[in-house]
C-alpha cells in the first residue's frame, strides 16, 4: 500500500515539474508583442517587385505571398526569423527586431540564381559518323549542271579544245561576240536562212567573179 501512495506521489511531482518546465516559456511566448510585418519583394537591380514571392514564418506556421507589385504584409511576433523565398532567386531570411511600435515595413530585394546547364547537341542522325555520310552523299537540285561545269573545266578538256580551234585575243573576242549575237537573236525569234538573203547571193556572185579573175 505504501509502496503506491509513494508511486503516485512520484507521478505528481514529475507532472508538476514538467509544467513548471513548459509553462515560463509559454508565458514568456505570449510577451513578444505582435507586429504588423509589411514590405515590397523586389530584384536587387530593379525596382519592380517580384509576383508571388513566399514570405512565411516556418516554426509559427504563418505566412503569405505577395502581389503583382511584390507587396506584402502579415502580423509576426517579436523574434520571428522570416523566411523570403521564390523561383529563380536565392532564398532569404530576416529577424524581427524589437520595437516600440506594432508596424514594421522593409524592402527585400533578391539576388538572382542563375543555373547553368551543360551544353546539349540536337542532331537529326544517331550518331556523328551518319551525320557526316548524309552530307556528302547529299546532292544539290542543280548538281547535273555543277557536275556538267566540272566536266567543261577540265583541264585536259580546255587543252584539245586549244590545239583543235587555236585562236588568238582578238580572234577568241570575235567568236565570243558572234556566239552572244546569235544566243541573243535565237532568243527573240527564229534564225534566219541564209539561202533566202539577197546579199548573201551577192557576196556568193563577187567571190565567184574574184576565182574567176
Amino acid at each position: 500500500m505504501n509502496t503506491m501512495k509513494n508511486l503516485l506521489v512520484f507521478v505528481s511531482f514529475c507532472i508538476l515539474f514538467l509544467l513548471f518546465l513548459v509553462n515560463p516559456s509559454n508565458a514568456q511566448e505570449d510577451k513578444r508583442d505582435v507586429i504588423q510585418f509589411s514590405g515590397v519583394v523586389a530584384t536587387q537591380d530593379t525596382v519592380s517587385g517580384i509576383l508571388g514571392a513566399h514570405v512565411y514564418v516556418p516554426k509559427g506556421g504563418r505566412g503569405t505571398t505577395t502581389n503583382y507589385y511584390g507587396y506584402f504584409s502579415f502580423p509576426v511576433l517579436e523574434g520571428d526569423s522570416v523566411v523570403i523565398s521564390v523561383v529563380g532567386f536565392h532564398k532569404k531570411s530576416i529577424i524581427i527586431p524589437e520595437l516600440d511600435e506594432d508596424s514594421y515595413t522593409m524592402i527585400i530585394a533578391m539576388s538572382e540564381d542563375t543555373t547553368y546547364l551543360p551544353e546539349l547537341e540536337i542532331l537529326p542522325f544517331p550518331t556523328e559518323e551518319m551525320f557526316k555520310e548524309a552530307v556528302l552523299a547529299y546532292r544539290l537540285p542543280n548538281q547535273g549542271d555543277l557536275n556538267n561545269m566540272d566536266s567543261n573545266l577540265d583541264p585536259m578538256t580546255l587543252a584539245e579544245m586549244a590545239r583543235i580551234m587555236p585562236m588568238d585575243g582578238s580572234m577568241n573576242h570575235r567568236y565570243f561576240t558572234q556566239q552572244q549575237a546569235i544566243y541573243l537573236h535565237d532568243a527573240y525569234g527564229p534564225r534566219p536562212n541564209p539561202l533566202l538573203n539577197p546579199f548573201a547571193w551577192a557576196e556568193f556572185f563577187k567571190s565567184l567573179k574574184k576565182k574567176k579573175k
